[in-house]
């Protein structure tokens, strides 16, 4: 799936992670985000695993991964999240770099909160915290991103729906968000997207992974927002994405993270597709520096 690396399932105990796996180094995980799967990185990992042994894992109920029991808490960043230390763990990496974007960024930062002896460091790309973004809710996120309360709504109301014809409503995701067109996307990669989003199954995990924002990580993030992560971290938002535009990013993390570092990159909200080698080259200038 990703150039140079060979692809792997691994069996643990809540059920199998897909991941794929190159290079030699310090131990990074990467993680998509919504809507994709681990093809995402298929302009960076190479990259990276120059550097670092590289694992690209797809997310329980998205990509090739297993898909949970119906319901949002199966599908909480907090059962994400221990899915992939236990797939490091398996793979024997008591301590890792951590890279998400999206949901796989809000996985990352409670990966951090839930086993921070875990992490060497922390990458989150283009969000802002959970609990900010639904506690602050102001119109124009919520017209922006009106995907977490559509998808949120009680089953099967928007698995109905995005059934009809899965191409069209998550295509409309990445070009709505990404501030680029479809053209923008590399064409392997979109078919891959596309083989797992059309699965009803997986349109089931991605509502629930929805659900669980509001209904389950909204309140966990709640109890924690005291709690502040000590490993170095990297903030990376787009310039032109609807994150920057409505808050200042970094700012919003500032009292998350006790030793910081951020940078906008060009572009919208899918920064490891459209412009991956800004991406890249800002992950290896934090990571090398460590």
């Amino acid at each position: 799936m990703l150039p140079g690396f060979t692809d792997h399932v691994a069996a643990l105990e809540g059920g199998h992670i897909a991941y794929s796996r190159a290079g030699q180094g310090a131990p990074l995980l990467l993680l998509h985000g919504f809507p994709q799967n681990r093809a995402m990185w298929h302009g960076i990992a190479p990259a990276l695993a120059q550097h670092f042994e590289v694992i690209a894992a797809d997310l329980r109920g998205y990509g090739a991964s297993f898909v949970p029991e119906n319901t949002a808490e199966a599908m909480s960043f907090r059962a994400m999240a221990a899915d992939q230390v236990a797939l490091m763990r398996s793979l024997g990496f008591e301590q890792f770099h951590v890279v998400g974007h999206d949901r796989g960024a809000r996985t990352a930062h409670r990966m951090a909160l839930d086993a921070p002896e875990a992490l060497l460091s922390l990458t989150v790309a283009d969000i802002v915290p959970t609990h900010t973004l639904l506690s602050d809710l102001d119109p124009f996120v919520a017209k922006s991103y009106y995907h977490w309360f559509f998808l949120a709504q009680p089953s099967p109301f928007p698995e109905t729906f995005i059934g009809f014809d899965p191409d069209r409503y998550f295509e409309s995701c990445l070009s709505g968000w990404g501030k680029a067109g479809l053209d923008a996307f590399d064409a392997d990669a979109l078919a891959a997207y596309r083989a797992a989003w059309r699965q009803p199954e997986r349109i089931a995990a991605m509502c629930n992974d929805y659900r669980a924002g509001i209904d389950v990580d909204f309140h966990l993030d709640a109890e924690d927002l005291t709690q502040r992560v000590t490993c170095p971290a990297l903030v990376l938002y787009g310039a032109d994405g609807i994150m920057a535009e409505a808050y200042d990013v970094a700012a919003t993390w500032a009292p998350k993270l006790t030793d910081m570092t951020h940078r906008a990159l060009p572009g919208g909200h899918f920064l490891p597709d459209t412009h991956p080698a800004e991406t890249t080259a800002a992950l290896l200038k934090f990571l090398n520096g460590l």
